[in-house]
């Protein structure tokens, strides 16, 4: 006999069914029950597992804490990642590169090993973000971050290709090619924005060039790609420009995040209001995965290299429970659209506006400092646990699947919105908000 096993997250009146769009509409609306139906032998297929991809973290430098590299082994093993990005990379305090009073490029990656070895020692690889500018290589002094990365084009676009070929065969002498070339190389992080890079979109076409072309000439086969932009911006263009002039794209990477303003808050410092529109992320990723398909290079893979409900550092949405419906809600709405959807970020060691006072600030992990795990954490262990395959269900707040023993998990929840309209997240999240009784399932 089949064990029926029931994994769920119902969690009353939250975020983003949009059948009833305002709060004040739901009093009056008519609760039904909900039925889920399956047929156990009616499979779909395999269970598009994107979403463990790959993980987010703040920059380098924090990632060589004891307490970052637990926490790490923690969500790798109960979530199932296989890859973590993140910021800072080359930046000075990973100390990987000086010109010595001889004139001489010297270049220092003790820093990144520890931070590598530790990865792989968990099961884990890296998905390499090259960024930000080493001072003493940066033709500007414009610094982002309370850790001052530096975001100006290089000085010498040569010395730069240097710096990138030295580092990836050091790579390959260190963990062997056939490792590396499981990994992914993304050039900078969102360089539409002004704040992240203090040039032009020529400028980096130009800066992409130069480093693609300096890691394939230590490995052809390495995968290289970008342009790692905010808002689902330039992906197009990046393919256009890499066709033309005959340059390696191997993926399009690029970012989203579900609120109707902006998208940079440097210090934490915006009000933000979370999307109403029922396909705010999904919606951008759908139209990502067409722009590739209409273009001249239909084939590419498309990562999702940052994703959440809200791009600021200081927003009570991702502490809340509405957070996990929110998480799982945009999984099921993407499919396999994506090859990666990277969640921002897995734990609160994350200090671009400054280390936080408070052990729930808002910020975006799904562990806080103390490890305390938050709403969102369940919804990425509840999907590790779902089987292979996935059955046939026309319920579209639900997966069903099972496993190579023929067992069967459900796991299924309410996502409705409830943010009234002219007030942030900001002042509505802190509140008390109970659940309210949406029906039976």
């Amino acid at each position: 006999m089949k064990t029926f096993y029931c994994l769920f997250i119902l969690i009353g009146f939250i975020l983003c069914s949009f059948t009833l769009a305002q709060s004040k509409q739901q009093d009056s609306a008519v609760i039904t029950n909900r039925i889920i139906s399956i047929d156990f032998n009616n499979v779909k297929g395999s269970f598009s597992t994107m979403f463990k991809e790959c993980v987010g973290a703040g920059r380098a430098n924090e990632e060589l804490r004891a307490d970052w590299e637990k926490q790490l082994a923690l969500v790798k093993k109960e979530c199932g990642f296989k890859y973590i990005r993140m910021h800072g990379l080359l930046c000075d305090d990973m100390g990987v590169y000086k010109i010595d009073h001889n004139g001489h490029q010297e270049y220092n990656f003790q820093y990144i090993d520890v931070l590598y070895d530790y990865i792989l020692s968990i099961g884990m690889k890296p998905f390499v973000e090259l960024s930000f500018m080493p001072s003493t290589l940066a033709s500007g002094s414009q610094t982002i971050f309370w850790w001052k990365g530096n975001v100006t084009p290089p000085k010498s676009y040569e010395k730069w290709a240097d710096l990138i070929r030295n580092l990836v065969q050091h790579f390959t002498d260190r963990y062997g090619a056939d490792e590396v070339k499981t990994w992914y190389f993304e050039v900078w992080n969102e360089p539409n924005l002004n704040g992240f890079w203090a040039g032009t979109k020529a400028e980096y076409f130009k800066f992409y060039k130069y480093t693609v072309e300096a890691i394939k000439d230590v490995n052809k086969d390495y995968r290289v790609g970008g342009p790692a932009s905010a808002g689902a911006a330039w992906v197009p263009d990046m393919i256009n420009y890499c066709s033309k002039n005959k340059i390696p794209l191997d993926f399009i990477s690029t970012h989203s995040y579900g609120v109707s303003q902006g998208y940079l808050d440097e210090y934490g410092e915006r009000g933000t209001v979370l999307d109403k529109n029922e396909w705010s992320v999904s919606g951008d990723v759908l139209n990502s995965r067409k722009q590739i398909l209409n273009s001249t290079m239909p084939n590419l893979e498309l990562h999702y290299t940052e994703w959440n409900s809200s791009y600021t550092p200081a927003d009570p949405i991702h502490d809340s429970y509405q957070q996990a419906p929110y998480v799982l809600e945009k999984i099921k709405q993407v499919g396999d659209t994506a090859n990666s959807m990277s969640y921002w970020t897995f734990t609160y060691i994350f200090e671009e506006a400054r280390p936080r006072f408070r052990p729930f600030h808002g910020g975006f992990g799904l562990l806080n400092y103390q490890g305390i795990k938050k709403p969102a954490f369940f919804s990425y262990e509840f999907l590790n646990k779902l089987g292979k395959t996935e059955l046939i269900n026309s319920d579209s707040s639900s997966f069903a699947c099972k496993d190579s023993k023929g067992d069967v998990q459900v796991l299924f929840w309410d996502c409705t919105y409830t943010l009234p309209d002219s007030t942030n997240d900001q002042q509505y999240y802190i509140r008390g908000l109970p659940a309210k009784h949406v029906g039976s399932v």
